[in-house]
């Protein structure tokens, strides 16, 4: 009885080295996709979102419809700008008429109650600075809008002194530079009108919708996230004492964890890791002197592994 005992320890004691063994040849690793992400050029409220969580959508197809009464606005703007400019144009070719200069005169009159308005506002601003009661920030757009109603001013006031004095050619063609920059910025503004549809620029599978109906959109802020199709790659974490088995270009197999179905992959490079935030494994075999670097395998068959769950477990053997 005791040699049977002993002849159990010792295989006890094999099996659980061969256990180890085993483990420290697999690696568990991640499932990863591409991640992309969807957001307003312009600033808006949410009027209607047209996709849902989960839903794969194609390049082209609108996403999201945003109100943007301030852009509606600006085109108004804009237009009345290329009126005038175009207005102001034809009155340097053809010389003023009486209804020409008066409305020249109004133009100036308009201009000068802005400049006078933006130049007190600035004063203020110039106190409340010096007194520490503004943010630099807001001192220098109170800056900024005063020196540019006071170009515009310094403009008509040239532009009417011309008129009075008859029209110089330069004077046409900076009437002429006037108009077509206006017509740039109907432009511009029309094109920011257009961007109220958040369209997808590439295929996605939608995982999550930041904001709902009614809410305000800010440019730049990401509506829409998700992972870009057939963008599968799986992310495994070795230390330094294992990494010389694996190279740049090696083929390997692999294994998902929750459907046990195998794949074929590739490894696309190795890099190392700085910090163990990043490390992928769950419980990494490896001593605090050893570097831990990072491998990316890129399946064979990408079809086979698009439907895979993203951030599924998967063994590198």
């Amino acid at each position: 009885m005791k040699i049977n005992a002993s002849i159990l320890l010792i295989t006890v004691f094999t099996l659980s080295g061969c256990a180890k063994k085993e483990k420290t040849e697999e690696f568990q690793g991640k499932v990863k996709k591409e991640l992309v992400s969807f957001a307003p050029k312009v600033t808006g409220r949410i009027q209607k979102i047209y996709v849902k969580e989960g839903q794969t959508v194609k390049k082209g197809d609108t996403l999201a419809l945003l109100d943007v009464p301030e852009v509606s606005a600006k085109i108004m703007q804009a237009q009345g700008a290329v009126n005038a400019a175009s207005a102001q144009e034809q009155m340097a070719r053809n010389g003023a008429t009486a209804d020409q200069m008066k409305q020249l005169q109004a133009k100036y009159k308009g201009l000068k109650e802005q400049y006078e308005f933006a130049r007190k506002s600035y004063n203020r601003a110039t106190n409340m600075f010096n007194d520490s009661l503004m943010a630099p920030q807001a001192y220098d757009e109170v800056y900024a809008k005063y020196q540019g109603a006071k170009a515009q001013y310094d403009a008509v006031v040239a532009e009417l002194d011309d008129v009075k004095k008859g029209t110089r050619a330069e004077k046409v063609e900076m009437a002429a530079g006037q108009a077509s920059q206006a017509r740039g910025a109907l432009q511009e503004a029309r094109v920011a009108y257009a961007e109220r549809y958040v369209i997808a620029t590439n295929d996605m599978e939608i995982e999550t919708i930041s904001l709902n109906a009614g809410e305000l959109a800010t440019a730049g802020f990401a509506l829409f996230n998700g992972y870009i199709p057939s963008s599968v790659y799986f992310r495994f974490t070795v230390p330094e004492s294992k990494i010389a088995k694996y190279k740049n270009g090696q083929e390997v197999k692999l294994r998902v964890v929750y459907n046990k179905e195998e794949l074929d992959g590739r490894i696309l490079y190795i890099k190392q890791l700085t910090r163990y935030a990043d490390i992928t494994t769950a419980y990494p075999d490896y001593q605090l002197q050893d570097a831990v670097y990072e491998i990316k395998v890129q399946p064979t068959d990408r079809e086979k592994a698009a439907n895979i769950l993203v951030n599924a477990n998967v063994i590198l053997k």
